[in-house]
């Protein structure tokens, strides 16, 4: 008895691109009958040679020729188990069926990054537009839709000088997180800010520094990390060290709840109370926060809209409507719970 053969490899873009010497952008368009292409009658016809002999059939062909909707779109986060992104994907996939769309959800993180090929998702006629989460420097990504017509929207990590970024105003975060813990007595708070390279990391860390020295804060220490339970946890360690030079902290503001999350052990860790010994503020306010012990005090962003407002600003763009930076007018809000006092431990 003859064994079952495996079934064979579907041809993809690329390996027409690469087997015609030319980019995946010519082999799409010339494919989809662009006659608009500067390309030499001898080029269009290896791409149509080479399709053929390996069996390549365009994904939603009909559609792309057609300019029909494929009504879908593609969401990609930079990780799912940041609980952020899931309430920003409930707002888009709520907003995208308003709409009348599908909001697909994709993820990602290190070990596999999304590249060209999440592009090709657009430009092959499979989704009508990306809304991107993730976006940081020299992402392969975002340099590919540098070169892109692909209608496409950068939400909550904003890329600078795209004209495309839907964000909130995470500047004002900071002078809320800071304004309560100034009010409470506290004159030396130390900020856990993002990774570097983040924009809105960067944003909130200097609208910090910036309010801090407003406000005469005696030190307002920084440190960095990912946002992580270990990366809030390994930045509050640092920033709480009793070994080092800088003057001790009596508050910390983390940028995420997973962040704050992992600060509450570190303090915990060192033997000191919160709030008694160290009031904390987290960023973000998710249900978790009140069930902590003690419940965290947060600054609410408006993530939800956040995922309504890209959705929005992303089927306008593929309706032909030109794109602009978008800010969510919601501003931020104090959650006032257990975990913030004075300078102490007294409310």
């Amino acid at each position: 008895m003859s064994e079952l053969s495996e079934p064979p490899v579907r041809a993809r873009l690329v390996d027409v691109a690469r087997e015609a010497g030319v980019s995946k952008a010519t082999v799409s368009k010339v494919l989809n009958g662009r006659t608009d292409l500067s390309v030499r009658p001898e080029t269009r016809q290896r791409v149509h040679q080479v399709a053929e002999a390996l069996g390549y059939r365009p994904h939603s062909g009909a559609r792309a020729l057609a300019g029909a909707s494929t009504h879908a779109l593609a969401l990609l986060v930079p990780a799912l188990a940041n609980p952020t992104y899931v309430t920003i994907a409930r707002g888009a996939y709520r907003r995208a069926r308003e709409l009348g769309y599908l909001s697909l959800l994709a993820e990602d993180f290190d070990g596999q990054e999304a590249d060209e090929a999440f592009n090709d998702l657009a430009r092959e006629g499979r989704v009508d537009g990306l809304l991107i989460a993730s976006a940081r420097p020299g992402h392969p990504l975002v340099e590919g839709l540098r070169r892109s017509s692909v209608p496409h929207v950068f939400l909550n990590r904003a890329v600078e000088g795209s004209g495309r970024n839907v964000t909130m105003d995470v500047a004002r975060a900071s002078v809320t997180a800071l304004d309560h813990l100034h009010g409470l007595g506290h004159r030396a708070v130390g900020h856990i800010a993002g990774p570097y390279g983040i924009v809105p990391s960067q944003v909130r860390e200097q609208a910090f520094l910036r309010h801090a020295a407003e406000l005469g804060m005696s030190a307002t220490p920084v440190a960095h990390g990912d946002f992580t339970e270990e990366g809030g946890q390994a930045a509050a360690l640092e920033l709480l060290d009793p070994g080092a030079s800088k003057p001790r902290v009596t508050a910390l503001y983390a940028s995420s709840l997973a962040q704050a999350i992992g600060a509450m052990r570190a303090v915990r860790s060192l033997g000191l109370r919160i709030p008694e010994d160290i009031s904390l503020v987290g960023n973000d306010d998710l249900p978790v926060a009140a069930y902590l012990s003690p419940p965290l005090t947060t600054v609410a962003m408006p993530l939800y809209e956040l995922g309504t407002a890209a959705v929005d600003a992303l089927v306008a763009a593929i309706n032909g409507q030109p794109q602009a930076d978008v800010v969510v007018p919601t501003e931020p809000r104090l959650v006032l719970r257990d975990s913030t006092a004075s300078p102490g431990g007294s409310s």
